[in-house]
C-alpha cells in the first residue's frame, strides 16, 4: 500500500496539535501505517516536525493568499485572515511551540516571509489610522499568532465553542488594536 505523504502530514499535525508529546509509533498508528513505513519517509521526530513546518508554511501562505490582505480595510482583511487560518490554527499552535525548542536564533525563511506579510497588514492599518500606532506591527503579529494558538487549544479542550473561534479572536485583537479617537 502506497503512503500518501500529505495525508500522513495532516494526520500527524492533528495528533501532535492535540498531543505534542506523541511518539512516532502513535503517529504511525494514527496514520494507519507501520512505524517502519513512517521512518522510511521521516527519519525521526525532527524530520517529521521539519516536514510539518514546511507543510504548515504552505498552508499558512495559502490562507494569506485567500484572505486577500490588500483588499478593503485592514480590520476586514484581518477578519478574513482569521477565518482562513481557522483550519490550520492547531498546526500553527503546535509549530510555534515546537520551533522554540529547536530553532534558536535561526529563523526559518518561510516564517520570516509569513511574518512580513502579516506585519504589513498591521502596518497598513496603522498608516490608514485604523489601528493603534503605539503597538508595533511585529507585536500585533505575535499577538495574532498567540490568539490563534490559544483559541485552537481552547476549542480542542472543549472550553470554547468551535463556532466562536473567528469572533473571539477578531474581537479581542481588534478591540485592543483599534485606535481610539479621543474627544
Amino acid at each position: 500500500m502506497a503512503m500518501d505523504r500529505e495525508q500522513v502530514l495532516r494526520t500527524a499535525a492533528a495528533l501532535l496539535a492535540r498531543k505534542s508529546t506523541a511518539t512516532m509509533d502513535e503517529v504511525a498508528r494514527a496514520a494507519g501505517i507501520g512505524r517502519a513505513t513512517l521512518h522510511r519517509h521521516f527519519a525521526g521526530r525532527d524530520a517529521l516536525v521539519r516536514a510539518l513546518e514546511a507543510y504548515g508554511i504552505r498552508e499558512f501562505e495559502a490562507a494569506l493568499d485567500r484572505a486577500r490582505l490588500d483588499e478593503g480595510g485592514a480590520g476586514d482583511a484581518l477578519r478574513r485572515l482569521v477565518a482562513e487560518m481557522e483550519n490550520v490554527a492547531e498546526l500553527l499552535a503546535f509549530l510555534v511551540t515546537e520551533n522554540q525548542l529547536f530553532e534558536g536564533d535561526q529563523v526559518n525563511e518561510g516564517w520570516a516571509r509569513l511574518d512580513a506579510r502579516v506585519s504589513a497588514l498591521f502596518r497598513r492599518g496603522q498608516e490608514q489610522g485604523e489601528f493603534r500606532i503605539d503597538l508595533s506591527p511585529v507585536w500585533l503579529t505575535e499577538a495574532l499568532y498567540g490568539l490563534l494558538g490559544s483559541c485552537a487549544w481552547a476549542v480542542m479542550d472543549g472550553r470554547v465553542a468551535k463556532n466562536d473561534f473567528q469572533y473571539m479572536i477578531a474581537e479581542l485583537l481588534l478591540g485592543g488594536a483599534r485606535r481610539s479617537v479621543e474627544k
